[in-house]
C-alpha cells in the first residue's frame, strides 16, 4: 500500500502549456493496445467526448471568455486522479482495484465482478466498463513506472504539459513557476494526478474541494466488515456441520 511520502510518484498536468495535440491519447492507446471508437462531429474539437473503456485519457477542449484574444482555449487532461484516499479502492469488494508502491490506482480485470461500486465511489466519475462488464481506466502505466519508465502519455508529450516524477518535487516546481493553484496537493490526502492552474479550478472544469461520497464511508465502516463476519460465519457453520455430522452422503435409491 502506497503512502504519502517523498518517494510517491505523480503526474503534473499544466493546461497552460498544452497545445491540444492529443499525442497523449494516441500513446496511451498504443501502449495499452486499446482499439479506437467510432465517433461523430458534435460541434467540438474534443474527441472522443468522454472517457470510455478503451480510452483512458482525453484532452477536454474548453472555450473560455477572454478580453485579449477572440477565443481562449483551455486544454485539460481528463484521467484517473490516482487519489491517495481512493474511494474506488475502499469500496471494491473483490480487490480488483488496488494501490501500487508508486501510488498508482491499478486494477486486476480478472478479479472484477462487475458490481460497479467503484463508479459510485469515485468523485471524478472515472471508472468505465467494457462489454463484459469489467472495470477499465487509466492505471498510470503501472507496468512502466514499476520499471522506472515514465507513463506513455508523459513520454510522448511534446511541450512538457505532462510531467512525471517525484510528487513533492513536481509540486515544488509548479509553485516556483508561479502557479496560483496546485489542484490535488491535499485533496483526498493528495492526488497522483496534480494540476497546476493559474486560475480557479472550476474554470478548468474541475470541482472545488472534491470529497468521497457518503456511500464509501458507509461501506468501508459498516457493510464491508459485516460481509467478512458473514463469510466467516458461513465457513464456521460449514466446519461445525462437517465435524458433528460428517460429509453429506447421497442415499441410494431402491431399484
Amino acid at each position: 500500500m502506497a503512502n504519502e511520502s517523498n518517494s510517491r510518484k505523480a503526474i503534473l498536468v499544466t493546461p497552460e502549456i498544452c497545445i491540444g495535440c492529443r499525442a497523449c491519447q494516441v500513446a496511451c492507446k498504443s501502449w495499452n493496445q486499446l482499439p479506437a471508437s467510432k465517433t461523430k462531429n458534435n460541434g467540438t474539437y474534443q474527441n472522443p467526448p468522454d472517457l470510455e473503456s478503451n480510452t483512458f485519457n482525453i484532452i477536454r477542449f474548453t472555450e473560455v471568455p477572454s478580453q485579449e484574444t477572440p477565443v481562449r482555449w483551455l486544454f485539460v487532461s481528463r484521467r484517473c486522479m490516482h487519489c491517495e484516499d481512493a474511494g474506488c479502492v475502499k469500496i471494491c469488494p473483490s480487490g480488483a482495484l488496488y494501490k501500487t508502491a508508486e501510488g498508482a490506482v491499478a486494477f486486476d480485470r480478472d478479479k472484477c465482478i462487475g458490481c460497479k461500486l467503484c463508479s459510485t465511489g469515485c468523485p471524478f466519475d472515472v471508472p468505465r466498463y467494457d462489454k463484459e462488464g469489467k472495470v477499465s481506466k487509466c492505471h498510470l502505466c503501472f507496468d512502466r513506472i514499476a520499471a522506472n519508465m515514465a507513463p506513455s502519455c508523459v513520454k510522448t508529450c511534446p511541450t512538457g504539459a505532462l510531467k512525471y516524477g517525484d510528487r513533492a518535487e513536481l509540486i515544488a516546481e509548479a509553485k516556483k513557476n508561479g502557479y496560483a493553484t496546485i489542484y490535488g496537493e491535499n485533496d483526498l490526502k493528495g492526488l497522483g494526478s496534480v494540476y497546476a492552474f493559474k486560475e480557479e479550478p472550476k474554470l478548468y472544469g474541475l470541482k472545488e474541494n472534491p470529497a468521497l461520497p457518503s456511500s464509501v464511508a458507509f461501506w468501508h465502516s459498516y457493510l464491508k466488515p459485516l460481509s467478512w463476519i458473514g463469510l466467516g460465519g458461513v465457513v464456521a457453520a460449514a466446519a461445525i456441520h462437517y465435524l458433528a455430522i460428517g460429509p453429506h452422503k447421497e442415499e441410494k435409491e431402491e431399484v
